[in-house]
């Protein structure tokens, strides 16, 4: 299944894509996309209903977080050898930790906000990981098990702010920068996720071009790591890491998101999304 949240901030509701690529309204069935719903007989029992049967949403829609009540969004840094090189910092020996702020999340195709002061704006398509059912040292053999599905996320980075410290958080978390979607793809649908293609443009121009299966450390291994730190809950999401192909590794010098600069990326089976650039008000 192709699960969202659809409608203005704040009121989204549940639906789901049918075979049609029309959006199906779910209300009838279940109050939202959160953790009742995530685990894998929930999300048995609704792949059940019959989706011919539910209202159709008028099209245009707004996508918002297809996920409610995301508690932690999870990143991991450098997890592709060629964005490690081309940021010019050491390959990890284990997955780098970090959190983005649950305040920055928004929807895959909301505008992204520079804020004041900004000077070095920067993209990153990732693949993200839901978290269907609690986990804690959980083995890396059955750490899929866990996995509600799959979205495209942006990691949206500040870098002069992110660089200001050893600590990434606050060039990582501020309003906007967690654009996630457009569908939580349900872990049925994605045969592997180590062998997903992915692409991301600015204006046009393609600047990212990967493929999973050149992570350092897989889907399976990041989410048994985080489970010896943390308890991952239903609905929290992890961010997996981005292809090489960011702003601050251009050649022959850095290249910065400005107001009015459109952005689209792509994850293979996952959806795309598309955001503008806007000024902070």
């Amino acid at each position: 299944m192709k699960l969202c949240r659809f409608g203005p901030p704040g009121k989204e509701r549940p639906g789901l894509l049918d075979t049609d690529g029309r959006i199906r309204d779910l209300s009838a069935h279940v109050t939202d996309i959160d953790a009742s719903v995530l685990a894998p007989a929930a999300l048995a029992e609704l792949s059940k209903l019959d989706v011919a049967g539910l209202p159709v949403v008028e099209e245009g829609v707004r996508y918002g977080v297809p996920v409610a009540q995301v508690r932690k969004f999870i990143a991991i840094g450098l997890n592709y050898r060629d964005h490690a090189e081309e940021a010019g910092m050491a390959i990890p020996t284990e997955p780098i930790i970090f959190h983005k702020a649950i305040s920055c999340l928004s929807g895959p195709d909301d505008d992204i906000v520079q804020p004041p002061h900004s000077t070095k704006l920067d993209w990153e398509l990732e693949l993200g990981v839901v978290i269907g059912s609690e986990a804690q040292y959980v083995s890396e053999a059955n750490a899929l098990d866990y996995v509600a599905g799959y979205c495209v996320v942006n990691d949206v980075s500040e870098r002069a702010f992110q660089m200001q410290s050893s600590q990434w958080d606050k060039g990582k978390g501020c309003d906007t920068f967690g654009p996630i979607g457009p569908w939580l793809v349900t872990r049925d649908e994605v045969a592997d996720p180590q062998n997903l293609d992915m692409w991301l443009d600015v204006n046009g121009e393609r600047r990212q071009i990967g493929n999973s299966k050149t992570m350092i450390f897989s889907v399976a291994q990041i989410v048994s790591y985080c489970s010896r730190y943390m308890t991952l809950q239903p609905g929290d999401v992890i961010c997996t890491g981005t292809p090489p192909g960011v702003g601050m590794g251009m050649k022959p010098e850095p290249q910065w998101l400005h107001p009015g600069d459109q952005i689209h990326l792509w994850i293979d089976g996952l959806g795309e999304q598309r955001q503008k650039v806007v000024p902070a008000r």
